[in-house]
């Protein structure tokens, strides 16, 4: 999964994964990440077409097969996507984490983690924002074998505009997402009057520094009553962490502890959970917050002090920030429009 790696001047750092499991080691005895196995070309094909997973096998080989501008209909060449060797074995081993949480999931389980995932804006046969499969969403697809109705519920900075894409028309699975308003964004979607068949997509835009308790306010009041009027029987949940007001890629202004009173909230419904990882681009928040996340849904108690264990030249000494940005209630007028908008 650390080989999924676009090079050292592109800001998706697998190291984020590594220290994100040092730090759930040092906090939890007996923790382990479990080996999923390699990933399976079938799984991919839930969601992308054959010939584009094609592509992706075939460029991963021998960047050099295309030139620049053949690769751009598929996603590729750009600054956001550039080939590299092995992209096909490392973005399907991303994938089994994922799928293998979702497995787990669909055969009994209440929760299981695929940290390495959530990359959720490629679509079915493009590469798109750092993502070549879209795993969030072949998660959604194991769990309907089972499950009647999914929600994917999506917490990061920007719009989850590949899974709301690849499930539009099927009101089975409704996708929530609350993010940087696509006015002023990446990927440019995700606004309100983007509903679904059936309503099923809901989506959440917010200005540029909105501060976290009026992001925190938006996600309970704009998300959660739409969750429980779908009344789903299995959730999806992205944990991006770039909403956090240091995120280098974004403009929120949410602080470590109201992102996580989100996570909480998707708890509070009692259903089972594929947890999945998602953006996230300061390495002093991504691995605290994760390792949180991974934490609270679990059930695990722990004190706010990271473990003195874990390097200090990391940048992290507690999971919850000391010092929230000021001022607070910032966009709160446009975010209560944002709900008001909405129907349920």
């Amino acid at each position: 999964m650390t080989a999924y790696d676009f090079g050292p001047q592109h800001p998706l750092k697998p190291v984020r994964l590594e220290r994100t499991v040092e730090l759930l080691g040092a906090c939890v005895g007996g923790f382990e990440a479990i080996d999923p196995g390699t990933g399976s070309v079938k799984d991919a094909l839930r969601v992308h077409s054959l010939e584009y997973v094609e592509t992706v096998r075939t460029l991963s080989d021998d960047a050099s097969v295309m030139c620049r501008e053949e690769m751009w209909p598929w996603g590729f060449g750009t600054s956001d996507n550039p080939v590299f060797e092995g992209m096909f074995e490392a973005s399907l081993s991303y994938v089994s984490g994922t799928v293998r949480a979702a497995e787990e999931v669909r055969d009994g389980a209440t929760l299981a983690f695929g940290i390495a995932g959530g990359l959720h804006h490629a679509q079915r046969s493009r590469a798109s924002g750092f993502c070549v499969f879209n795993d969030p969403a072949i998660a959604c697809a194991v769990l309907r074998e089972r499950f009647d109705r999914v929600a994917y519920i999506d917490i990061d900075l920007h719009h989850g505009d590949g899974v709301q894409a690849l499930f539009f028309d099927d009101p089975t699975v409704m996708t929530c997402s609350i993010h940087e308003t696509g006015k002023r964004l990446y990927p440019g979607t995700g606004f309100v009057e983007e509903r679904g068949a059936g309503d099923s997509a809901v989506n959440l835009p917010l200005e540029p520094f909105t501060t976290g308790d009026v992001w925190l306010w938006t996600f309970e009041n704009g998300i959660m009553p739409r969750l429980r009027a779908f009344q789903p029987q299995a959730i999806v949940l992205q944990m991006g962490t770039d909403p956090h007001f240091l995120d280098p890629l974004g403009h929120f202004q949410v602080a470590a502890q109201e992102w996580l009173e989100a996570v909480k909230l998707v708890q509070s419904l009692g259903l089972p959970i594929v947890a999945l990882g998602g953006g996230g681009y300061e390495l002093s928040c991504v691995p605290r917050m994760w390792a949180s996340a991974v934490m609270t849904l679990s059930g695990v108690e722990y004190d706010d002090a990271i473990p003195l264990s874990v390097p200090r030249e990391w940048g992290m000494t507690t999971f919850a920030d000391q010092d929230l940005p000021l001022p607070r209630n910032y966009g709160r007028r446009d975010a209560e429009l944002v709900v008001a908008s909405l129907t349920l």
